[in-house]
């Protein structure tokens, strides 16, 4: 499922990009995507298989208004191959192949408090310079941590918590034990 749904992100992609129109295909996708997800009778229509393809297509075409014929010709393309319900996951590797193209890369803050936006700031400053990527920077809080952060740069955890210091010495302990 997941290499289908990477190599229907990775051909919209492609198009996109040959095409010039990488940022609208994204947008269009999303918005797509959103609206299919806030939506439960879009759902069963474009999932179900009780309507046909051909309905489902003219359903599209006259739901989706002012998209390119690019994003028309692809949703075209899932419903007659039947790949529908993976536009979730496809608009997830569209994402990633998007931000990979456009150096960007996703950075998480974890902490155990509220931290100053000005620290959070300087943590993705700092990211930002060692990795040469634009970073979209998130901040949230864990009180589970206990303390320390916890750093999620794309997908690389860098662990400073209080929590794995204790998970680490706790397992130290267990070994030296026996």
């Amino acid at each position: 499922m997941q290499d289908a749904a990477h190599a229907y992100a990775g051909a919209l992609f492609e198009v996109g990009k040959e095409k010039g129109k990488l940022d609208a295909l994204r947008d269009q996708l999303a918005q797509f995507t959103d609206a299919l997800a806030a939506n439960r009778d879009l759902q069963v229509f474009f999932f179900s298989p009780y309507f046909s393809s051909v309905e489902k297509i003219d359903g599209a075409k006259r739901a989706i208004v002012g998209a390119d014929a690019e994003f028309i010709n692809f949703l075209s393309l899932l419903i007659e191959k039947g790949r529908m319900p993976e536009i979730f996951r496809i608009r997830r590797e569209f994402e990633e192949l998007w931000k990979h193209e456009n150096r960007r890369i996703d950075v998480t803050v974890t902490s155990a408090i509220e931290l100053d936006p000005a620290v959070v700031s300087k943590i993705g400053e700092e990211i930002q310079r060692q990795t040469g990527q634009e970073v979209d920077l998130a901040s949230r809080v864990d009180e589970d941590i206990l303390g320390g952060v916890v750093l999620q740069v794309g997908n690389k955890v860098l662990d400073a918590s209080i929590r794995s210091r204790l998970e680490k010495l706790r397992k130290s302990v267990a070994t030296a034990a026996h």
